[in-house]
């Protein structure tokens, strides 16, 4: 049913959950209402977001490291990798995501989009993903399904079991897709929309959402510790 395209291994390892706090997938809408300098936007936008100094301290606020896997997508068929796993345990892992996915090139441009069947590609990586305590998707898009199975059908047919599915929705002057992220996309304990005004903000949205996050399975991990102890 997907398909994705060969990419290189970056430092994926297998870990407890106590050494992983959060498995994290971005995906990135390429369907054919992205233009070649929108997807630009996005594309550079993410790998200057992930150096941005409020996102690394995100990352590290916690010395249990987060998991990172990132992917594009559009139509039925159209799901490719653009970063394999990788465990960020340090800033120079950071830079080298960032580098990687500066310098990753568009694999479609004539697609619909096939959000249900993106969803269910993110969970089937989630299940290749290290060990880690929480686990979380992010769709980024501009606009609704429109292609194959809808994203309720995805939760129905996939493992989404203790998943987090939050939204980063790209708005225009004439169209924006955020109810329907708010009704049919998100999902999971706390699941939130940040809203990019335009791709030129994509930068901003994706270091505000990387932040909130993050953030929220630092304080996640300390309340399942302190139950632990009580």
């Amino acid at each position: 049913m997907v398909r994705a395209a060969p990419f290189a291994s970056l430092g994926l390892v297998a870990t407890p959950a106590e050494a992983c706090r959060l498995a994290l997938v971005l995906a990135l809408d390429v369907s054919s209402s992205v233009d070649a300098g929108e997807d630009r936007l996005q594309r550079n936008g993410l790998a200057a977001a992930l150096l941005a100094p409020e996102v690394e301290a995100a990352f590290f606020a916690s010395p249990n490291p987060v998991a990172l896997q990132v992917f594009e997508w559009s139509g039925q068929r159209n799901q490719t990798d653009l970063m394999d796993w990788m465990l960020i345990r340090s800033p120079a892992d950071l830079r080298l995501a960032a580098s990687t996915l500066a310098k990753s090139q568009r694999g479609t441009s004539d697609m619909p989009t096939a959000m249900g069947y993106a969803l269910g590609y993110a969970a089937i990586k989630l299940q290749k993903a290290p060990d880690c305590l929480f686990q979380t998707i992010d769709m980024a898009g501009d606009g609704a399904n429109n292609d194959g199975f809808s994203p309720g059908n995805a939760y129905a047919a996939f493992p989404f079991e203790d998943v987090t599915v939050n939204g980063l929705v790209i708005v225009a002057p004439d169209t924006s897709p955020l109810a329907y992220y708010e009704t049919e996309v998100i999902r999971g304990p706390n699941a939130f929309v940040e809203v990019a005004a335009g791709f030129a903000d994509f930068e901003n949205a994706m270091r505000r959402k990387l932040v909130r996050e993050l953030s929220a399975q630092v304080i996640g991990r300390i309340q399942s510790e302190m139950g632990d102890q009580g």
